[in-house]
């Protein structure tokens, strides 16, 4: 397993006390003070406030969802390296293709963005979103499709830095906007046979991923049909400012799906955002079940998201 992803929970609870104590929006700009360990895990362990709507909609998922199977045809994913002008470099992301990967056939696809201390190898080493995926395409329960899971940290040096909740590491994460809309897509589309529409493409993302899949997703309807929320952090803009036009939304937005677990301490972002949709009439899914900020919410809904997606 990469080192990044196992230092995960360490960075991520001195990041949630101290976006928890700046409240929902931090900007680049913002400079926050640290936070000690002591006041991350109390502050990341304060009390969650649930209401008559934040209830699992899905049963956990099946026994062996997330395993590769003995005798199937072994997920496929591989490194992929592009240019970027946002950060001058040449960057990573890693690519599952799904079996049977044609350039005879246009696939549909799904970028996914990882944690505030994680890379382009949490999805894989830590989620296991290949073998994942390859199940429910196996099983017929999931359109055939590529997942692009690239390093969310757009600086010339994306490493996760010992200091997981600094400016310039935040500052990052706010970079990729460009990165993925200029860069990434168009050196994937242009490496892969993929549809080029909206239709057929998906941004999801967990914790910080997905506080970023919001951002940038509901910004750029033209370019994403599918959003998915896991968890995420309140980096997210306010829902005011995400969504300035309620009747465009619904008509452009095939599904958002966001949830979160009832033990944890970020759900009010995520609550928010659905108490926004539900005042606007705006369609979403918003499944709460019984789980913490940890991998096995992340899991389990990508599991369910991943079947209603580019139907």
């Amino acid at each position: 397993m990469d080192n990044s992803i196992k230092h995960h929970f360490a960075g991520l609870l001195a990041a949630c006390a101290a976006w928890l104590a700046l409240g929902p929006a931090v900007s680049a700009q913002d400079k926050p003070e640290q936070t000690s360990p002591e006041q991350a895990r109390a502050n990341f362990g304060r009390p969650v406030q649930l209401g008559p709507d934040d209830v699992r909609m899905f049963p956990e998922a099946p026994e062996g969802f997330d395993k590769p199977r003995a005798g199937a045809d072994p997920a496929r994913v591989e490194q992929f390296s592009y240019d970027s002008s946002v950060t001058g470099t040449r960057r990573e992301a890693n690519v599952y293709l799904p079996p049977g990967y044609s350039e005879e056939r246009k696939y549909p696809v799904l970028y996914l963005l990882h944690g505030i201390a994680g890379n382009q190898y949490e999805w894989t080493g830590y989620v296991h979103a290949d073998a994942i995926i390859n199940n429910l395409i196996a099983d017929g329960k999931a359109t055939p499709m590529i997942v692009v899971m690239p390093n969310g940290r757009a600086l010339p040096d994306d490493r996760p830095p010992k200091e997981i909740y600094s400016p310039e590491n935040a500052a990052g994460f706010a970079k990729f906007e460009r990165d993925l809309l200029d860069c990434l897509i168009p050196a994937i589309q242009a490496k892969y046979s993929t549809a080029t529409d909206r239709e057929h493409r998906a941004l999801a993302g967990l914790s910080m991923g997905g506080g970023q899949t919001i951002n940038f997703g509901l910004a750029h309807l033209d370019t994403f049909a599918w959003l998915a929320g896991f968890s995420p952090a309140p980096n997210t803009r306010p829902p005011a400012e995400l969504i300035p036009d309620p009747a465009a939304t619904r008509k452009d937005l095939k599904l958002l799906y966001l949830s979160c677990g009832n033990k944890d301490g970020l759900i009010s972002g995520p609550q928010s955002v659905h108490a926004f949709l539900k005042q606007y009439d705006i369609p979403h899914i918003w499944n709460v079940d019984d789980h913490g900020h940890d991998r096995e919410t992340w899991s389990s809904n990508l599991y369910y998201f991943a079947q209603k997606i580019f139907r």
